[in-house]
């Protein structure tokens, strides 16, 4: 048994926790056992499950790889993380599956792994697979052209629903994109381009689908007021990036077309009100949505740069940096980042402190803030839209009782899919 001694809890107790292998044994004072870490007072909190990341391999490991960006997301507090399909090839069938499950053994921290959906899927096969969820489920073009219509989408909920696999959705209606945007070349035209109109809409209609069906709907990336309120409306959960919390369409005249990525950036007036949101507890999950591309391929026309920026390693240092400025309560960043992910999405042995949990934990000395800078973090595309922003880092990070990265160094620790892992 090895005991990590006085830590304080995001709910303020301060406690020894002990661990027996990879689990949690016990929560409580005074507990004996080898002594793993004196955490003298310091914030002990579950590893951030991140549900939304693009990890790109296979297909383009130039911008990055499950090496490269699970050592991001372990730098990060990041100890789960759940890739999205649309690779190269995407993940529309088993083998698919197969492929990308192959290469995620690579992975540093546990790792879950979404099926997709197009016109050439494959749902038997990859319905007998260990699916995380069916999605992102995209409702308008993303990075790898993965749109599908009305129908395609009923039917994909539908059988989701019958084999009892939630559904992420990328909630965009086409039709409701501004055709009169695409005449500028300005960085705010992609923001003039994909409406708030749009994903309002295909919210509500994500969420009618799903009524129908009873399937378990999740909508991805919720940037607007309107959606966070039509999600929580039609009885669906929803997530937050960190990109639309902290960066609004008055960075854009900085950030250029690194600042492009679906859905984009909204008004500072709509960012405000998607962090109240955040506040009050009507979003449910922080994700990222990590997405990155080369500064080589950003560097672009902005109707020619791909859309996407990196989060993995600098969402949990921010919303710590806005906990520590009074902005959030610990409690607040539990819940979003561990707790409410493990509870949506099935995961018994993840998401909080607690005797039987997985030995997921994150330590970090809040007073211990720093500079985000492109050029101190892990990701292999080498930049953040954060540039500048204060954040506070994990001293380290366990998966499962072993150390993925301590003090600077990445540790020992080996991913596993989620989805195989027995309760």
């Amino acid at each position: 048994m090895r005991v990590i001694r006085d830590a304080a809890l995001a709910d303020g107790r301060r406690v020894d926790v002990r661990l027996d292998g990879g689990r949690i044994d016990a929560v409580g004072d005074d507990l004996d056992g080898e002594l793993l870490a004196d955490a003298d007072g310091r914030l002990l909190l579950p590893g951030m499950i991140d549900v939304h990341v693009h990890f790109r391999q296979p297909g383009a490991s130039h911008k990055e790889t499950w090496s490269t960006g699970s050592r991001s997301a372990a730098a990060g507090g990041v100890t789960t993380v759940v890739d999205q399909p649309n690779t190269n090839p995407p993940t529309v069938t088993g083998a698919a599956f197969d492929e990308k499950d192959e290469l995620a053994s690579a992975s540093l921290v546990d790792y879950g792994v979404n099926g997709g959906v197009t016109e050439s899927w494959d749902p038997d096969s990859l319905f007998e697979r260990p699916l995380f969820a069916l999605g992102e489920v995209f409702l308008a073009d993303s990075t790898g052209n993965m749109g599908i219509d009305a129908a395609l989408f009923a039917a994909a909920v539908e059988r989701a629903a019958d084999e009892d696999v939630p559904v992420t959705v990328h909630a965009e209606d086409a039709d409701l994109f501004s055709g009169a945007a695409r005449e500028r070349s300005d960085a705010d035209a992609w923001s003039a381009y994909r409406t708030p109109e749009a994903e309002e809409a295909a919210v509500e209609r994500a969420v009618a689908v799903a009524e129908g069906s009873g399937a378990q709907v999740h909508i991805a990336h919720t940037s607007t007021p309107e959606g966070v309120d039509a999600a929580r409306a039609g009885g669906a959960t929803c997530e937050v990036t960190p990109h639309h919390l902290f960066l609004s369409r008055e960075d854009l005249d900085d950030l250029g077309t690194f600042g492009r990525m679906n859905p984009p950036l909204r008004s500072e007036e709509r960012r405000g009100a998607v962090f109240e949101r955040l506040q009050s507890g009507a979003v449910d999950v922080v994700a990222t949505d990590h997405a990155p591309h080369t500064r080589e391929e950003k560097d672009a026309g902005i109707w020619d740069a791909p859309s996407g920026v990196p989060g993995v390693e600098t969402a949990l240092p921010l919303l710590l940096n806005a906990a520590r400025e009074g902005e959030l309560s610990y409690e607040r960043v539990r819940d979003v980042t561990a707790a409410n992910p493990a509870k949506i999405f099935d995961l018994p042995r993840k998401g909080r402190i607690e005797a039987g949990r997985d030995a997921d934990l994150v330590l970090v000395d809040p007073a211990n803030v720093r500079e985000i800078r492109g050029d101190d973090l892990h990701s292999k595309c080498g930049w953040t839209p954060f540039e500048g922003f204060a954040g506070v880092f994990p001293e380290w990070t366990m998966v499962r009782g072993e150390f993925a990265y301590r003090d600077g160094e990445f540790g020992s620790a080996r991913g596993e899919n989620v989805r195989r892992q027995t309760s």
